[in-house]
């Protein structure tokens, strides 16, 4: 009996001793940010569901973490095995740092995690397979690390993911064929890795793939033609033993591609399948002989005794710590209600609407979409605000004629745009988004309207409603149309091949981009603060009085995360990405500012590249060497000179000495009211 007691009394005290989220916070902070720099609000005497008293940590209703969101914050630690103790977290956000060691296997204890960015840090080792356990994993970001080995082949069955981003690494062995299992894929990045071997034809089993990159590998073999429906959105470049019919740059296979006793089939542990194991083989532990293992009926019945003993300890110790625990979750769950200061956060309304009404993440499986219907919690939250903007279907599809091809003005991987007439005569742009690119949260989304349609400036594009449509599963964005096309028709212009924009209009529409992200930044009025993050030529239209307008202003409020990381790539090719953005991976006013500079540039330059020759001849007011030539001379030389200057001190490579949007726009109202 004292042998019982002991027993009993050391698993209980091991149960009271479990780590609180509190001490696992402050573990994780221990060692992702061991100089305590940057995580200085995670102190032991703060509560971490409190009003942001942690920096980047969000609870769910019943007070518990659900949510860690630590990009860009120039965390250099590793991540501790700590992290898997949050066992409701949604999301973990460690993106854009430069945390290094290895990721630890625990990190697939978070069952419940939807989002995983682990993307561009300085991780090393192998992929944990346990990660393959994580049943409601969507978005699995570890790209531009060091992550060596072997691709799991248990990734196969993570039945919810939709991203798989493992590019730029060091990843080797094949691509193993159960990836072709992932019903909900639609992107899967492999470029810039040592992958070798075929491409599994079972890859294009995965029904919802929209992109497939492996380029720059060392993958060889005949890539699957059933890949040709993906068209321009599977890349295979730079794979010098690849072939293939149909595809662009690759050349045709030929019977020893198919057949390369070179090439390792794909998912063999050291050679050995199962299947090559008879299975009359008799399998014993090999540090068990036969012999010493047979029964005798002395140790059975010890057996029988001790059994029955550890199941009567085992009972007792599970029913108490049992009572215990309901009855510490019944004071915590009242402490955190009577605490509560009445917001709701994004991470409490996932675990809302998980028992009221599906999430858009989840809609997959349900008949369909419709955060705006009235009586639904997303669209109490502003009834007053948005109903007068609500469109419905019939509207849509009346002002398209269908969504007809000869309406369509453009369309991306993201979104499609029509042209489109209303019942009143008046015509608008119609940015149709589908529900799988869009906010997973229904709050976040209705909120993220509301911000849009907060915005009236008569330099942003002005909307004039929206409707979401759950039989289509999309969202439509109504728009004013303008009619003079996007900045980009007014660049590069060949002689007799364009319209070329004089001197005044110019400036004026210099002026007009800078007082619309002059407008974004303030928080005036009804709206708040926005950073734009996506401002380019193409985003800047030109309206029938040759004023500019900015277009998809806040849009990333209502775009999934994604998404939003995507178009970095393409804000990078053009020039507008600004250099600090590399190393926080975060948008602020000054990177808008640098955009800007760069489209200032561009309007100067009449060119869509900015050279470094332009750049010099700018530095040295060298006027006719930066000024478009098909202005044939017709400028004023000291605005040019002031302009350019202007337009180089808002791309310097250091944000802290770039102007505020203030300053540029007073300079600019002056250069205006002085011609």
């Amino acid at each position: 009996m004292l042998l019982l007691f002991c027993l009993l009394s050391l698993l209980l005290s091991a149960s009271f001793s479990s780590p609180t989220e509190l001490d696992l916070l402050l573990q994780v902070k221990a060692s992702l940010d061991p100089k305590n720099r940057f995580l200085t609000s995670w102190r032991p005497s703060n509560d971490p569901c409190s009003s942001q008293s942690f920096d980047g940590v969000a609870c769910n209703e019943d007070g518990y973490v659900a949510n860690i969101s630590l990009q860009g914050m120039g965390l250099s630690g590793k991540i501790p095995a700590a992290i898997g103790g949050f066992k409701r977290l949604t999301g973990l956000y460690l993106h854009f740092n430069a945390l290094n060691g290895e990721i630890p296997k625990e990190i697939a204890s978070l069952t419940e995690l939807s989002d995983l960015y682990l993307n561009v840090n300085n991780l090393s080792g192998e992929i944990p397979h346990q990660i393959g356990s994580m049943s409601n994993l969507q978005v699995l970001q570890l790209c531009y690390n060091k992550l060596g080995g072997r691709i799991p082949t248990q990734f196969g069955s993570l039945n919810k993911l939709g991203v798989l981003a493992l590019q730029c690494n060091k990843l080797t062995g094949a691509i193993p064929a159960s990836l072709g299992d992932l019903m909900m894929l639609t992107r899967l990045d492999l470029s810039f890795n040592g992958l070798f071997g075929p491409v599994p034809v079972k890859l294009a089993d995965a029904p919802m793939l929209q992109v497939l990159d492996i380029s720059n590998n060392t993958l060889s073999g005949s890539l699957p033609s059933a890949l040709k429906r993906l068209e321009t959105e599977v890349r295979y470049q730079n794979n010098p033993g690849l072939c293939g019919v149909g595809f662009p740059d690759l050349k045709a296979c030929i019977a020893s591609d198919n057949a390369n006793p070179n090439i390792p089939e794909p998912f063999k542990p050291n050679g050995l399948h199962r299947k090559d194991i008879p299975e009359s083989t008799n399998l014993r532990p090999n540090n068990c002989s036969y012999d010493n293992c047979s029964n005798s009926s002395r140790n059975l019945q010890l057996g029988v005794i001790v059994g029955v003993i550890g199941i009567l300890v085992v009972s007792t110790v599970i029913g108490l710590f049992t009572f215990v625990w309901y009855r510490r979750r019944k004071q915590k769950i009242a402490i955190a209600s009577d605490s509560s200061d009445g917001r709701l956060s994004t991470d409490q309304a996932k675990d809302v609407y998980r028992k009221s009404a599906s999430p858009l993440l989840s809609l997959e499986y349900s008949n369909g979409w419709d955060p705006l219907a009235k009586g639904r919690s997303g669209i109490g939250l502003y009834p007053e605000v948005l109903e007068s903007f609500m469109f419905n279907l019939e509207e849509v599809e009346r002002a398209t004629q269908c969504f007809s091809e000869v309406n369509l003005l453009g369309k991306s991987s993201v979104s499609a745009v029509y042209k489109g007439i209303l019942r009143d005569g008046s015509m608008v742009a119609i940015k149709c988004i589908a529900k799988t690119s869009c906010k997973s949260d229904e709050t976040v989304f209705v909120k993220g309207l509301k911000i849009l349609t907060s915005l009236k400036h008569e330099n942003v594009v002005r909307l004039r409603g929206f409707c979401c449509s759950k039989g289509r599963g999309e969202c439509f964005l109504i728009y004013d149309f303008v009619p003079n096309g996007n900045l980009l028709q007014y660049l590069d212009i060949k002689e007799g091949s364009g319209e070329v924009l004089d001197w005044s209009s110019r400036i004026c529409v210099i002026h007009g981009i800078a007082k619309a992200i002059g407008y974004l930044h303030s928080n005036k009025g009804s709206k708040p603060a926005l950073v734009h993050q996506n401002i380019s030529a193409e985003k800047v239209y030109i309206d029938k009085r040759y004023n500019p307008v900015l277009s998809d202003s806040g849009l990333h409020k209502l775009l999934a995360d994604d998404i939003v990381f995507s178009k970095v790539k393409a804000s990078a090719a053009m020039g507008y990405l600004a250099p600090e953005y590399t190393t926080t991976g975060r948008f602020t006013d000054k990177s808008d500012l640098y955009a800007f500079g760069m489209i200032a540039l561009q309007i100067l330059n009449g060119k869509r590249k900015i050279s470094h020759s332009t750049r010099q001849a700018a530095e040295s007011c060298l006027v006719k060497d930066f000024i478009d030539p098909n202005l044939e001379g017709k400028f004023s030389k000291s605005e040019a000179a002031k302009l350019g200057r202007l337009a180089l001190l808002c791309t310097h490579e250091s944000p802290i000495h770039r102007p505020s949007m203030e300053n540029v726009m007073q300079e600019l109202s002056a250069l205006i009211g002085s011609s």
